[in-house]
């Protein structure tokens, strides 16, 4: 009978960067579910109702990734960053204030998911490279949901 050898690919190395990259998207990931709660409290205008729902349809959405990946950061053996003075020194996104027109919000959510997918992208292939499908499945069920919300703000833009 033959055996197989499992090895890890995944080194050290790669846990401590991987959970850099993870610790810096959930600091955006915190960013942008603050920037969406302004948005909720603050919206007015024609659209108030329909945008108010949607924010908080999207902050609650926003609360479940941040959960998921402070666990895929404590799985991999680190530490999630949990203060809102190590999101803000760690955050790529900008921080939205006093924003109350409904397409200057929906453009703001627009651009804070572009740049999430493009975040979510790049540890994508950071993980297939070090055979991490776990986080490689993270983050790809993170990246459909927001590829849907993109095509949806964009189409309500238009």
């Amino acid at each position: 009978m033959e055996t197989l050898e499992v090895t890890s690919v995944k080194t050290e190395d790669y846990n401590i960067s991987i959970s850099k990259e993870l610790n810096a998207f959930l600091s955006d990931v915190q960013i942008y579910n603050m920037n969406l709660r302004g948005l909720h409290w603050n919206i007015k205008g024609r659209n108030f109702f329909l945008l108010h729902e949607k924010y908080e349809e999207l902050y609650n959405e926003a609360d479940e990734m941040v959960d998921e990946i402070a666990e895929r950061i404590l799985a991999i053996g680190s530490s999630p960053l949990h203060t809102f003075e190590d999101y803000l020194a760690n955050k790529n996104l900008e921080v939205a204030k006093q924003v109350s027109k409904g397409e200057e919000g929906v453009a703001l959510v627009l651009g804070n998911l572009k740049h999430l997918l493009r975040k979510e992208r790049e540890i994508l292939e950071k993980a297939g490279e070090n055979s991490d499908e776990a986080t490689a499945n993270l983050v790809s069920d993170f990246i459909s949901n927001q590829e849907k919300h993109i095509w949806m703000l964009e189409s309500f833009l238009s």
